[in-house]
């Protein structure tokens, strides 16, 4: 009992007698890298635990997005033929990683220099960036150029691009967007139109610095040569066919449940609906129904020959005409939905 008073003493600053109520503990270091996430011990789950789980868990994971796995797979092996087509070289391109991130983050972490290029989504009227590095460019200038094998790329810093190798570059790219639009095609028919190219990461914005973004990273090889080609698309872009890559096989939509659509259409069938017989329609001034007592009578401009509308919740239905049977009021249907023209 003793010690445990001492211990409790200790936590509470040590004199447990402070008129104050005792002085705050002040955690080590340790602690505080364990409270953001940035504990070395656990490095592999660091994204998982303390504040950083916290910031994190705002980002939608790609995983949830089956259906672009399968897209950049799709990617992958189209590029490989057409760069070996474009370069008339041994090209190799492999998918490092698929990754979501926020846009600033993004542009932040860009070496430089490196060339991006904003390209334009059109049918789902929004923008993608395909930035390419230091490497790959010079690479590709190279290979076009008839660069000799077995030489790696001459690199010279601190100088900007030529036209030539923007244009070359430009040519690389068009060649990309062409084998993007032929990946998303099974899944949802997409035109992806080449934009812009710029140098500074500060003029290639597309969406606000924390919007959240798909990052695919690729890898492209040519024997000796070659660099990273890295693919971002906002999930404001690809928002319009977000339910298609929600899928988790092509052609989800087609699994159709042929017992639970019978039992629905079966109940539909049987389901009571309330129909209005409307006699006459008459415009009149909030003046005159606040002038309405018992005893008044409201003239309609109908006859026993009229046309009555039929309306189901607000929706004209079918017209008929007013008589008797037996000793109930009856509608005798003229034109049904079909010859009104959809009124």
């Amino acid at each position: 009992m003793a010690d445990n008073t001492e211990d409790g003493a200790a936590w509470a600053g040590g004199d447990g007698g402070d008129e104050a109520g005792g002085s705050t503990r002040i955690l080590n270091q340790d602690e505080i890298d364990s409270l953001l996430g940035f504990d070395a011990s656990v490095e592999e789950d660091a994204d998982k635990a303390g504040i950083r789980a916290i910031i994190n868990s705002a980002l939608v994971s790609y995983e949830r997005l089956p259906m672009l796995e399968v897209v950049f797979d799709r990617l992958v092996r189209l590029m490989t033929t057409s760069l070996r087509n474009f370069t008339s070289d041994n090209v190799e391109v492999s998918l490092d990683n698929i990754t979501s991130i926020r846009f600033g983050d993004y542009l932040n972490s860009i070496p430089l220099p490196a060339i991006l290029s904003v390209f334009r989504a059109v049918e789902w009227d929004n923008y993608g960036l395909l930035t390419v590095d230091s490497s790959l460019i010079y690479s590709i200038v190279d290979v076009l150029l008839g660069g000799r094998r077995g030489t790696a790329a001459m690199r010279i810093e601190g100088r900007p691009y030529t036209t030539i190798e923007r244009n070359l570059v430009e040519r690389m790219v068009n060649v990309v967007l062409d084998d993007m639009r032929a990946a998303f095609e099974p899944l949802a028919p997409v035109n992806f139109s080449y934009d812009r190219i710029e140098t500074n990461p500060r003029f290639a914005t597309i969406a606000r610095p924390a919007n959240a973004a798909i990052l695919a990273r690729l890898r492209v090889d040519m024997e000796d040569r070659g660099g990273r080609l890295e693919l971002l698309l906002p999930y404001a872009t690809l928002e319009p066919v977000r339910e298609l890559l929600l899928q988790m096989f092509m052609g989800e939509k087609f699994g159709r449940d042929s017992i639970w659509e019978n039992h629905l259409a079966t109940e539909l069938w049987s389901t009571d609906v309330e129909i209005e017989a409307v006699l006459d329609e008459q415009v009149m001034t909030l003046g005159q129904v606040m002038n309405l007592e018992v005893g008044k009578t409201i003239m309609f401009n109908a006859t026993p020959e009229s046309v009555i509308m039929m309306r189901c919740g607000g929706i004209s239905m079918v017209e008929g005409r007013m008589g008797r049977m037996g000793n109930n009021i009856a509608v005798k249907i003229d034109r049904t939905l079909k010859n009104l023209g959809g009124v």
